[in-house]
């Protein structure tokens, strides 16, 4: 309601200046005027240089920012080509990636959309390599049917609005820390992701999976304020959770490896219930994830969970979210009566298994 009224505002304001839309008003300094000097201590502050439009030599458009591709998006791009074009069912791109190299895979993802529209490419058609330190967004709005495998870590907003893509990070060639307890990727993976899959040999930073409204990811460990005001997906934890884990959480399903017994202390559970995993659907899709997390990342946390299966599942703590699951239990009683429900992991992916 108060954006509605500074909206408002705005739109007044702008009417009396003639003005229809924000982009017109960029760059117009012909239209700003300085106040009268109303207070002794604005006596002294010159505001002639901002008043003056910028000197230019030749028509420009003002709000034009053209950013130029790097080279190994440009590469990227180049190998993916003959996929785009139907001239071979797959491409492979193998390259190394630093912290300068940000939104690796977003352009690749546009070419595809523009070119295949929302469904992208069947599955695994492109698939990219990367070693090394990945910069931020790495996978960002990445498509269906490109894979990118990261060997190395990379920094926040993994997957950002993930689309459908598949991304795995794993430790680099020769790195002698612990998969588990070392940080793999950072702050803010996942947020607002769509649809896809992410795989993390490693811990995540805070804000993990913010917003997630339908992607699938297994990592092994997250920071605070995990899967907030999420609403749809699939997160698996294979190890320790930050505080304030769930808030505002209204849809999805997460399923924590709770060792320690203390992540009911550092949920909050004034949004979500604490289950644990005794559904034959909920017993079977989260070892299908451990066994597909420990293919495309060679986790070791994996392997000796699924190793020692029937000692580790009692340990694994269900996460729903109260509103959804008073939702489901609403729909089910209407149309099965007293029959008993089905889990809420099944009523929404029921296909998960299939793949």
């Amino acid at each position: 309601t108060y954006l509605r009224f500074v909206a408002e505002d705005l739109r007044r304001h702008m009417a009396k200046l003639g003005f229809r839309t924000l982009n017109e008003m960029v760059g117009r300094a012909d239209c700003l005027e300085q106040l009268p000097e109303s207070h002794e201590k604005s006596a002294g502050i010159a505001l002639a240089p901002l008043l003056e439009g910028p000197a230019l030599n030749r028509p420009a458009p003002l709000a034009s920012q053209k950013i130029a591709l790097s080279g190994l998006e440009k590469h990227i791009s180049d190998a993916a080509a003959p996929v785009l074009a139907g001239l071979t069912p797959y491409a492979l791109v193998s390259e190394q990636v630093h912290n300068t190299d940000r939104s690796v895979g977003a352009h690749l993802s546009g070419l595809i959309i523009r070119s295949k529209g929302a469904q992208g490419l069947p599955r695994d058609s492109i698939a990219i390599r990367l070693s090394g330190q990945a910069g931020q967004s790495l996978g960002a709005f990445l498509a269906p049917g490109v894979r990118l495998d990261m060997y190395g870590q990379a920094n926040d907003y993994v997957g950002k609005g993930l689309s459908g893509g598949i991304i795995t990070v794993r430790p680099g060639k020769g790195a002698q820390y612990i998969q588990e307890n070392q940080s793999a990727i950072g702050n803010v993976a996942l947020y607002g992701a769509t649809s896809g899959e992410l795989y993390c040999c490693g811990r995540t930073g805070e804000r993990f999976a913010v917003r997630n409204s339908g992607a699938t990811a297994v990592v092994e460990g997250v920071g605070d304020h995990g899967c907030e005001y999420m609403t749809g997906g699939i997160v698996v934890v294979l190890g320790a959770c930050g505080y304030n884990f769930g808030a505002g959480m209204s849809g999805g399903v997460a399923f924590i490896f709770d060792a320690d017994e203390r992540f009911q202390n550092r949920c909050n559970t004034e949004s979500v219930d604490l289950e644990s995993v005794w559904q034959d659907q909920d017993k079977a899709l989260l070892q299908a994830l451990l066994e597909r997390h420990r293919l495309l990342t060679g986790s070791a946390k994996a392997s000796h969970l699924l190793e020692h299966w029937d000692a580790s599942l009692p340990l694994f703590v269900k996460v729903v979210p109260l509103d959804y699951k008073e939702t489901l239990r609403r729909q089910v009683e209407a149309l099965h009566g007293d029959e008993e429900s089905t889990s809420s992991t099944e009523e929404v992916y029921p296909r998960t298994l299939n793949r």
